[in-house]
């Protein structure tokens, strides 16, 4: 079993000026195998600042806290050794990468974390399966990473990599964003279907209640401000699509930025 354990996390974006603003007040949350969080909060409470301080990204400053992953120190390496070690990121708006084909970026990433390269006789078939069950079309294993993709194909070849890789942890950034009713399903699906596997922990990050319909989560936690106001199970979800996020507002002042 794996272990990501967040203890305390403080973060900040340094500003033009050089002046830091902090945006994450001590997130402490731990994620293991086979469990689904959910982290649910309004725009601008700091859900993918969590997202991208965990993957590494040189934007955020971390100012507190820890990250470990089976009780190594996260926050120590580089941002390709958090990959290496099980760190997954789906991100929210994909980027494109001219030049490398669909084919070849997977099967460089999956050379990396097993450390061997997959048996070419086997890997094409594995590919392949892969992109049919999240409905895309094969032929797209040949063109440029996310190259005139659609918003959705883009979400869909997120989680084609997910199903491929099973990493240790998963952080999906408001995967569910922009899909239609139809690429939702799909892509949900695939999401259970990893995390059925048991290998994989997962972190949801959505605004919205509509993915945890197809996609149920053990723990649900109320982002605002930069900090979890609230935990609770699949209940509290509910609770949130009746209520909304007002009440956690009231009281918590100027949210944070992204």
């Amino acid at each position: 079993m794996s272990v990501l354990d967040i203890r305390d996390l403080q973060v900040a974006v340094k500003l033009p000026d050089g002046e830091l603003k902090p945006i994450l007040a001590g997130v402490t949350l731990t994620v293991e195998s086979g469990q689904t969080h959910a982290i649910m909060g309004p725009n601008g409470s700091g859900k993918s600042t969590l997202a991208y301080s965990i993957a590494g990204h040189p934007k955020y400053e971390i100012t507190g806290g820890s990250v470990t992953l089976d009780g190594t120190d996260v926050l120590s390496m580089t941002v390709d050794e958090r990959a290496r070690a099980g760190l997954f990121l789906a991100m929210q708006y994909p980027v494109e990468v001219p030049g490398v084909s669909v084919a070849n970026f997977l099967r460089t990433a999956k050379t990396a974390i097993d450390g061997e390269a997959p048996k070419l006789r086997t890997w094409a078939g594995e590919l392949k399966a892969a992109m049919e069950r999240l409905g895309m079309d094969p032929s797209f294993a040949q063109r440029n990473v996310n190259e005139g993709f659609s918003g959705g194909e883009k979400k869909r070849h997120e989680i084609v990599q997910m199903e491929l890789l099973r990493p240790k942890v998963a952080i999906l950034d408001e995967t569910d964003s922009g899909l239609d009713i139809d690429a939702l399903r799909v892509v949900s699906e695939g999401i259970n279907r990893v995390r059925e596997a048991g290998q994989t922990g997962i972190l949801l990050i959505t605004h919205y209640t509509r993915i945890l319909r197809y996609v149920k989560p053990d723990f649900v936690h109320v982002f605002v401000g930069g900090r979890i106001v609230e935990q609770g199970g699949p209940e509290l979800a509910e609770r949130l699509e009746e209520e909304g996020y007002e009440r956690y507002l009231a009281g918590a002042g100027p949210a944070a930025i992204h």
